[in-house]
């Protein structure tokens, strides 16, 4: 029976699975599925699954449920959910019967997530409550009184997030809710980001706390420190630290040390340093690299657009505290690797070409809970063995679909570049062209730039190729998966080795056998999306180019985005210095090569995408225009953000592709 082809409203049926977590006796795996529904939400619910396969859902509806945590003794899970608008709480529910009710009375705000104590008393969770402006309160009484909606009255640089939005002065503080009473406390309120992440000791006496101590943290160099608060609020600095930052805490169960993710070389945030993995007594002291002899960097990002881009960041203990467990991304591949704590240096667990979603240990610390995908099939929850990395798959929630879809598989090459560099990069054939007949292809370049796309589905990928055109994707220099080197050469100076292994990967797809050389399109978001303007300003090998959510003119962006550019750091010079300061970024900037510009172009940005301000694709619009050149701006509401493609309403994502397809079928395909 003949397959369907991958189509544009083929995201309204993918079942999306994430963050498993083992129950205390090993028996089942909680995790998240999330659905579309009939009015384009994304709803989220939680279910278990058996180690034979079983399932079961916790929790119905469109309410939402996410984040869910076994209680130590698993007779009850946490999670949070917004069902009681318009505050998000904490739920307990009780696993042997009974319905979910809220352990929390939070007051409007943002709900940043949470941890048992061992011992299972006590919840600690990160809050920040909605400006006082902004509540659905203030927002009624101003609709009935005719008041206008106040300004915001900012004093503070750090006061917005792209997919956060505004949040003025207000910040995220830790908080410890009573189990039993129902009782919340504040208990540390001292970071200046409010961004913290924090651990529980194993006596659940105490929490580490990390955070930024420099008040005007963006200005300076990252100086993340550890902290010690007991649960009366009282806390002290571990000294000894030197400054670098410092995420993914994870206390030891013997309660000896604290081991945590860091980059060594933390100039700026943009992260083109291994990070590596870190230890240091619970006393304070030298921290001790344990991962300095592996040239792996333990916080890639895997890009896919079923997926949230997150950094697949892991420390989890052994239970006798002799190893930690972390994820490497290699390859396009992301991994279990294992660290002794007395020798140090990696060893990987698993291997294959598959991408990890690596989240929870069993208690006895014989396996480890995971989501597992590759270039063909959607995440589906695994049992991986951490002796032999050997993997169990549970579930098959998409098997349906995957049966019935004629998905393209890629396939992997390896070329020669520049200076003796080999580029990594993929291919994925239309189904339906023959393999001598030549055709329209598309290159796809990644955001980031340190990030690295891989064996991940991707269903744009499979759209395009369903629509009869061949796709090349790559990781060139700057991405992440291929060594410090590799990352670091681009570290201020884009448009050179990156575009030298662009051009690279341009010049083979010109050779290959299904491809058109005339009928060849370029398109990338974010810094893909730099790339994409960097191309067309020069070079003449693209018949036409989108630019997604981009960068064009890192003069203005350099203070209009949510992390703004601090002066001679990442790149060299300064927007608001002298001419002689601007110059090397203006340099740097696509826009400012725009003059002659011929290729037509379709410019996507969303209003609300606070990192890569609108006017990035306002100005790359308009230049084209002013030159009379054809270009398309499509802009997507201010309730939108930078990640749209991949975590956006559901129905703008499909009226996002469909102008995708419409533009590369008005430019590549050959008239009839």
């Amino acid at each position: 029976m003949p397959k369907n082809p991958v189509a544009i409203s083929d995201i309204l049926k993918y079942k999306l699975v994430s963050d498993p977590q083992f129950s205390p006796d090993g028996s089942s795996i909680l995790f998240t599925l999330k659905h579309t529904s009939e009015k384009f939400k994304g709803v989220t619910n939680l279910w278990t699954v058996d180690l034979k396969g079983n399932q079961r859902a916790w929790t119905h509806g469109e309410g939402g449920a996410g984040h869910g945590r076994w209680s130590p003794d698993g007779s009850s899970i946490a999670f949070i959910s917004g069902r009681e608008k318009p505050a998000p709480q904490i739920f307990l529910l009780p696993t042997d019967g009974g319905e979910a009710r809220p352990l929390t009375q939070l007051e409007e705000g943002s709900l940043a997530g949470f941890k048992w104590s061992p011992d299972g008393q006590s919840i600690a969770f990160l809050f920040r409550p909605t400006h006082p402006d902004r509540t659905e309160k203030a927002r009624k009484a101003r609709e009935e009184s005719g008041a206008s909606t106040p300004p915001w009255e900012i004093d503070d640089l750090w006061y917005r997030l792209d997919g956060d939005g505004y949040f003025g002065g207000q910040r995220h503080a830790l908080y410890i809710v009573d189990v039993a009473t129902g009782q919340t406390t504040k208990l540390y309120d001292r970071s200046p980001s409010g961004h913290m992440e924090f651990d529980w000791a194993p006596d659940s006496a105490r929490l580490v706390v990390s955070h930024p101590v420099d008040p005007n943290f963006l200005a300076q160099r990252t100086n993340d420190q550890l902290f010690l608060v007991n649960l009366e609020g009282d806390w002290y600095q571990l000294p000894g630290i030197p400054a670098s930052s410092k995420g993914t805490l994870a206390w030891s169960p013997d309660g000896e040390h604290i081991a945590y993710l860091s980059s060594p070389n933390d100039e700026t945030d943009w992260g083109t340093s291994n990070r590596r993995l870190y230890l240091v007594s619970a006393e304070g002291g030298a921290p001790r690299c344990l991962t300095e002899s592996d040239d792996y960097c333990l916080s890639v990002m895997t890009l896919s657009d079923t997926r949230d881009a997150v950094s697949d960041g892991l420390v989890k203990w052994s239970p006798d505290s002799k190893s930690i467990y972390v994820c490497v991304g290699w390859h396009g591949e992301t991994q279990l690797g294992r660290v002794d704590v007395a020798k140090g240096g990696v060893k990987l667990v698993t291997k294959g070409q598959h991408c990890l979603g690596l989240s929870s240990l069993s208690t006895d610390g014989k396996s480890f809970a995971a989501t597992r995908s590759t270039a063909t099939t959607i995440s589906d929850i695994v049992v991986i063995g951490t002796e032999k990395g050997d993997y169990q798959t549970l579930t098959a929630v998409n098997k349906e679909y995957l049966d019935s879809t004629h998905i393209v598989e890629p396939t992997e090459i390896w070329l020669d570049g520049e200076d003796g560099v080999k580029v990594h990069a993929w291919v994925m054939h239309p189904p339906t062209r023959k393999a001598s007949k030549k055709g329209p292809a598309i290159l796809q370049i990644h955001g980031g730039p340190h990030t690295q796309y891989g064996w991940a589905f991707f269903h744009e990928f499979q759209v395009l190729a369903a629509q009869g055109y061949t796709v090349v994707y790559s990781n060139p220099r700057g991405s992440k998966g291929y060594g410090q080197a590799f990352c670091e050469a681009i570290k201020g100076n884009w448009g050179d080795r990156d575009w030298a292994d662009i051009q690279t990967v341009t010049r083979a797809m010109q050779y290959m056998p299904q491809v058109h050389s005339g009928q060849m399109g370029v398109m990338g978001g974010s810094y893909g999306g730099y790339m994409t303007n960097w191309a067309v300003g020069h070079t003449h090998d693209f018949k036409a180019a989108i630019t997604d959510r981009c960068v064009s003119n890192i003069v203005s962006m350099s203070g209009n985005s949510d992390f703004p550019f601090n002066g001679d750091e990442y790149f060299g010079g300064c927007s608001y210095g002298s001419h002689e300061r601007i110059r090397g970024l203006w340099q740097q900037s696509p826009i400012a090569y725009f003059e002659g510009v011929k290729t037509p172009m379709l410019i996507i940005h969303s209003e609300g995408d606070l990192r890569c301000n609108v006017e990035q694709g306002e100005q790359v619009f308009a230049a084209l225009r002013l030159q009379n050149v054809e270009a398309r701006f499509v802009r997507y509401p201010s309730n939108t953000s930078h990640g749209l493609s991949r975590s956006g309403p559901a129905d703008l994502r499909m009226h996002r592709l469909n102008e995708i397809v419409r533009w590369w079928e008005r430019h590549l395909k050959a008239k009839k």
